[in-house]
């Protein structure tokens, strides 16, 4: 119960003042997503920035797989809302040691990494920094199962994508002249 509150609270500090929505779903895959975009989860709302975290829990699916659902979503949240810029959070590893589970999470970040410079307006955050220690272990610290994160792990992550959607919100000389237009 203490970890949601906290959680809450770096919501509540970092992004509620942003006036920003959470459509995640615990248990997400990638065509979960796909099929509530097709089916107007996102009608009806003009957001500037939209972030995607999703892939962890295709556990059926290859890394090849894995990363082309992922570009579908983007580039399907291109077409319904072509004015938002899209953040992508890579993939954070997971178990407590090297497993094949992390590998392939850090196979899919590889294959974003090279396809997102061919799509329109979005861009990967690579979640990886911190969390796996020298000896390749993770801690309960960051990570109480070694997939979910406890309040550490989730400042860990947030305080990056925030300053990321900070800068993203800054309009440039030109966005202010097409708003005043």
């Amino acid at each position: 119960m203490v970890q949601l509150l906290q959680q809450y609270e770096l919501w509540r500090e970092l992004f509620s003042p942003l006036h920003a929505l959470n459509f995640g779903i615990g248990g997400d895959t990638t065509r979960h997503v796909l099929w509530r975009l097709q089916n107007g989860e996102l009608e009806n709302i003009k957001p500037k920035v939209i972030v995607l975290w999703i892939g962890t829990n295709n556990h059926e699916n290859t890394a090849e797989e894995v990363a082309g659902g992922i570009e579908a979503i983007v580039q399907l949240i291109n077409t319904l809302q072509p004015q938002a810029k899209i953040i992508v959070m890579g993939l954070l590893p997971r178990g407590e040691r090297p497993n094949p589970l992390r590998q392939k999470n850090a196979r899919v970040n590889q294959l974003l990494k090279s396809s997102f410079p061919k799509l329109f307006n979005v861009q990967l955050l690579d979640m990886d920094g911190g969390f796996v220690h020298s000896d390749g272990t993770i801690s309960c610290h960051d990570m109480f199962d070694f997939l979910h994160l406890t309040a550490a792990g989730y400042a860990k992550v947030c305080k990056p994508l925030h300053e990321l959607i900070m800068q993203l919100l800054e309009e440039t000389p030109e966005e202010k002249q097409a708003t005043l237009a």
